[in-house]
């Protein structure tokens, strides 16, 4: 019986070498990582890597393609199939996040701040297997206040106090102490009064404010707004964390963002940790990390609805919207009122205001792309019209006495 001989690791290495001329290293490195796993004869692998050639060759794009509009219908028409819901619990029902079609608009339009920021923090070696070691970071980043540990907070218009009312499961829940209200009490430098611990009740504290000639009540209850809402602890801006176990490690979703501070907690991982907020990663991290966040949200909002998009379309969108290196809005005040065109923008919005400021500025249209084209009605620079063909007439001269 003929034993079958299966390809080494240098045969295949020697085989994708071929390849290389054609074939990005990208490519080259995945069809290596995945054909090193299987057990495939050296005809198999070249079938396989001819198969990949034939696949990368046929996806390329013929110069003079409309890969603008190309993508713009590509993602245009299967967004019209979108559902308007709203939020989708993100992994817990404590949090949800807002996708669907108001996701996509928030996205292209490159708003501040998104309607739901959430944030995934990942952990260090030493944190990520333990739950406590995860819940005590937890708690640290939660932004926590006064009136989330109050069970109750009365008014005594006669002694002219407030007396706070702790909540005993809230206080364990958040690992604080009244001691650690008091302390937050007393450096809030607006409040002129004297904090007084309850001796018999743990969970009590009065808070008596003191007054010249005349009680002002309706300063005890602004006073009361400012008590709730003192900070405790916590980062500003994460409203929520919550503990959950993927993928064999721990990971903490927030609902809210502030990726500075969060990063600079001991434990936390800063290499994995991500946030939502396409602007704050701009801010944080860099353009490029912004163009990647955008290309992975706007593909997780399609997927989520069930539609199949290309990656590469999206890839152009978050191309377009970086590519200054500012993140920018598709729309008049970023991408299309930005074009070099005066046409282009006439066409897109403002007509007049468009036209009278160029005309101020004198600026020339050299009528380069497509909608200005269309305008003066001339071909557009676009498959067989990109191309510009010149000839030289060579018109013989005649001898004398020659024939017409």
């Amino acid at each position: 019986m003929e034993t079958v001989k299966y390809v080494s690791e240098k045969e295949l290495k020697e085989i994708l070498k071929e390849a290389e001329k054609i074939l990005p290293p990208r490519l080259i490195n995945e069809l290596y990582e995945e054909l090193k796993e299987q057990a495939l004869t050296r005809e198999e692998v070249k079938k396989i890597v001819d198969l990949a050639i034939s696949e990368y060759s046929s996806s390329l794009i013929e110069p003079g393609e409309a890969v603008g509009t190309v993508a713009a219908q590509s993602i245009g028409e299967p967004s019209t199939q979108m559902t308007l819901r709203t939020f989708h619990y993100a992994g817990v029902r404590e949090l949800n996040v807002t996708l669907g079609l108001p996701r996509l608009i928030e996205l292209v339009d490159a708003r501040k701040t998104p309607s739901t920021p959430l944030m995934t923090v990942y952990l260090r070696e030493g944190y990520k297997n333990s739950k406590e070691k995860a819940t005590e970071i937890a708690r640290r980043i939660e932004f926590t206040k006064v009136e989330n540990v109050v069970k109750r907070v009365i008014i005594d218009i006669i002694s002219f106090s407030i007396i706070l009312e702790l909540d005993p499961e809230m206080l364990h829940d958040k690992n604080i102490t009244r001691d650690h209200v008091i302390k937050s009490l007393s450096r809030l430098k607006s409040l002129k009064a004297n904090i007084v611990p309850d001796p018999e009740d743990p969970y009590k504290i009065t808070i008596e404010v003191p007054f010249e000639k005349e009680p002002d009540y309706a300063k005890l209850f602004k006073l009361r707004d400012r008590i709730l809402n003192t900070k405790i602890k916590g980062i500003k801006g994460i409203k929520r964390v919550i503990v959950q176990w993927r993928n064999g490690e721990y990971v903490l979703v927030c609902d809210g963002s502030n990726l500075v501070a969060v990063m600079r907690i001991p434990g936390v991982d800063p290499t994995r940790t991500i946030s939502n907020n396409v602007k704050e990663v701009e801010e944080v991290l860099g353009i490029e990390a912004a163009r990647q966040l955008l290309i992975k949200e706007m593909m997780n909002v399609l997927e989520e609805q069930g539609l199949d998009v290309d990656i590469r379309h999206v890839m152009l969108v978050a191309d377009i919207m970086t590519r200054t290196g500012i993140v920018k809005q598709v729309g008049r005040h970023g991408v299309a009122g930005e074009k070099p065109s005066v046409l282009a923008r006439a066409a897109f919005e403002v007509t007049v205001k468009q036209l009278i400021d160029a005309a101020a500025r004198g600026e020339v249209d050299e009528l380069r792309g497509v909608a200005e084209n269309v305008i003066v009605g001339q071909y557009i620079p676009l498959g067989t019209s990109r191309v510009k063909l010149l000839m030289k007439l060579h018109i013989p001269t005649r001898t004398k006495g020659e024939e017409r």
